[in-house]
Parts: C-alpha cells; sequence; structure tokens
C-alpha cells in the first residue's frame, strides 16, 4: 500500500499494481534526464503543461525505480497502461503532485 505521506501513489502498469515514488535519487535521475538543471527547473517544466512522450517514459520509470521496481525505461515502454497516454499522463501527473505538493 503507498504511503501519501512518502509521495509514493499506486498504479497498474503492465497489468500489476506498484508503487511510484519520486525519490531524492529519482528526482536527481530525471534532473539529468530532462537536462532541468534542479528542482525548480524540474517543477517548472512539469507546470508548463508541456509534456512530451520520452518527459512521461521518464517520470513513470524513474517513479517505478523509486518505488522498488527494478525496470527499465526500454522494459516500461514495451508495457501496457490502462488508458493509453491519457492512463500515463495521469499517473504521471498524480505522482508530480504527491512529490511536489497537492492532493494525489
Amino acid at each position: 500500500m503507498p504511503n501519501i505521506q512518502r509521495g509514493e501513489i499506486a498504479a497498474v502498469i503492465g497489468g500489476e499494481e506498484g508503487v511510484l515514488c519520486l525519490t531524492l535519487g529519482a528526482l536527481a535521475e530525471l534532473e539529468a534526464r530532462l537536462g532541468a538543471g534542479d528542482l525548480v527547473g524540474l517543477s517548472e517544466r512539469f507546470a508548463a503543461g508541456r509534456v512530451s512522450a520520452r518527459d512521461l517514459l521518464a517520470i513513470l520509470g524513474a517513479g517505478l525505480r523509486g518505488g522498488g521496481n527494478a525496470l527499465t525505461d526500454d522494459e516500461l515502454a514495451r508495457l501496457s497502461i490502462e488508458g493509453g497516454l491519457k492512463g500515463a499522463a495521469e499517473i504521471a501527473a498524480r505522482l508530480l503532485r504527491a512529490t511536489f505538493g497537492g492532493s494525489a
């Protein structure tokens, strides 16, 4: 069961429910992968509302790894997500809200 106080959420990816969490390490991974520079830059990038499929993959992958799942982004890219692209965007939005503030 996810602990929202720790920024964790639950999501079904690839037919299995898992916990996603943007730990400090996962956030550092996102900063580097997306060239955000720092946490403020990362937060501003997502707050702008323009997110690419590559961004979604990076967010979900980092969140899964932060939650203890060892999936690579390549493995994640081959999995189905309920609701398709919209479902992936909704999971990423919930994860970002849980991490940066707001209700998940």
